[in-house]
């Protein structure tokens, strides 16, 4: 017999507790927004690096655009996060939106014309520019936008998924328009996604007052930006293993137009579902994320997930076969998504308001900032002993970062403790602990 749920109760199971943030409207309106203009941004993902490969079959050059279009991140992303502590993040994120769209309008027009390497670099950096603030503004404007402050990690979890299902979408349409039409008009829906965020933002309503950062100076904002990242030891493992994951790993995407033709012997819509099969598994990774109840348990799934990502792209760069390459892409995708939002989560959940912004750029650099180096790096090496070699390196050095994280784990757990009991997400521990002050406390007169 099914026991009895009374009315009112929070549902702990099911579809409703694992999409519980999008009971709050203004999440809900920027989830519907950006799960459309991302698979258009996953669209001219794909679209760049099929024109790049097209226009000149070099792996290099396919290494110096992502290169491009992510050192801008690195170099402005501690300075931008000083900003998005002390502006507005909502008028941040309306800005960087409208830009993004006319980069990709620019985009458009120029693959509809005529369009040189060196114009996909100039936007490219660009976007790059742009994202270093977009992205530590949009990490932190999440908390801003949820009404329950116990729902962060399921946001976090739901923005993972939107994030994943618009790249299980966006590539494998951007192959069949590449294939159909040109890479133009990927640009183009991309460029028109845009409004569907920014209709989204402008929509929102009674967003919290919050507190921001001091105006000090910006080289002492930084310098306790800094002190406060380096200083704790949860922050400092999560970002290093981000960092070096991000540099040896993620960048296998930039190889994926030499895998997808050179050795697997496919074309556009191959490499569009060689990138479907990872969005997929980094869904799958997502999805089982916002089931979770509490942000406990995720210091443990870091290394796990990292592990994960490293064979898969050993798998991958040995197999050659196409559908083993499905499957061992799908699981390289389901443990980079893990590892990424699990850090992600456990970030916001320890950082306070004041420093959220500078904690998340720093995030950003590690995430989105090494990725150039890595692209380069990844380019240049696939020149001397070819992609699936590679692969080999990066999926090495992610399982070697996850066995270093996993010594520091003692470390980790032991420092972020006493702030999980502050939160109460050690519920027992604080309740043990209201007790034994309560027991101390001498009784009034």
């Amino acid at each position: 017999m099914a026991a009895h749920v009374p009315p009112g109760t929070p549902a702990t199971s099911g579809w409703r507790f694992v999409l519980r943030a999008l009971h709050s409207r203004n999440y809900r309106l920027y989830f519907t927004g950006q799960s459309l203009s991302l698979i258009g941004t996953w669209m001219t993902r794909v679209a760049v690096s099929w024109l790049i490969y097209r226009l000149t079959g070099s792996a290099i050059l396919l290494g110096v655009v992502n290169f491009a279009g992510q050192v801008p991140t690195f170099l402005v992303a501690p300075f931008a996060g000083v900003w998005v502590d002390r502006w507005n993040r909502h008028h941040v994120l309306v800005a960087t939106q409208i830009l993004a769209m006319l980069q990709s309008f620019a985009l458009a027009v120029l693959a509809l014309t005529h369009i040189t390497v060196a114009e996909v670099i100039l936007l490219s950096a660009a976007q790059g520019l742009i994202n270093a603030f977009d992205m530590p503004g949009r990490q932190s404007f999440v908390v801003d936008m949820i009404e329950q402050r116990e729902d962060l990690g399921n946001a976090i979890a739901l923005n993972s998924s939107m994030v994943n299902l618009a790249r299980l979408l966006g590539p494998a349409i951007g192959g069949l328009i590449i294939a159909a039409w040109g890479e133009g008009y990927c640009f183009l829906i991309d460029g028109i996604s845009y409004l569907a965020v920014i209709a989204s933002l402008l929509a929102m309503r009674r967003l919290p007052a919050r507190q921001r950062a001091a105006r000090g100076s910006m080289l002492g904002s930084l310098r306790q930006g800094w002190n406060y990242v380096s200083g704790f030891a949860p922050t400092r493992a999560l970002l290093l293993l981000m960092a070096l994951v991000s540099l040896l790993a993620i960048p296998y995407t930039v190889l994926m137009p030499i895998m997808a033709g050179s050795v697997l012997h496919g074309g556009a819509h191959t490499y569009g579902f060689l990138m479907g099969a990872a969005g997929c598994g980094a869904l799958t990774a997502a999805i089982r994320l916002a089931a979770r109840k509490s942000v406990r348990g995720l210091t443990r799934l870091v290394p796990i997930s990292a592990a994960l990502f490293g064979a898969g792209l050993i798998g991958f760069g040995l197999s050659r076969w196409l559908w083993l390459s499905f499957a061992l892409i799908f699981c390289a995708g389901m443990g980079m998504m893990q590892q990424m939002a699990s850090t992600n989560t456990i970030l916001q959940t320890v950082t306070g308001e004041d420093m959220r912004g500078r904690v998340m750029s720093y995030y950003t650099m590690a995430f989105v900032g090494m990725a150039p180096f890595g692209s380069l790096l990844a380019g240049w090496l696939a020149s001397r002993i070819g992609a699936p070699r590679t692969l080999l390196v990066g999926g090495t050095g992610c399982m070697l970062g996850a066995l270093w994280f996993a010594s520091q784990l003692g470390k980790v757990r032991q420092a972020i403790r006493p702030v999980y009991q502050q939160l109460g997400i050690i519920p027992e521990l604080t309740a043990a602990i209201q007790e034994a002050a309560t027991l101390t406390t001498p009784p009034e007169e």
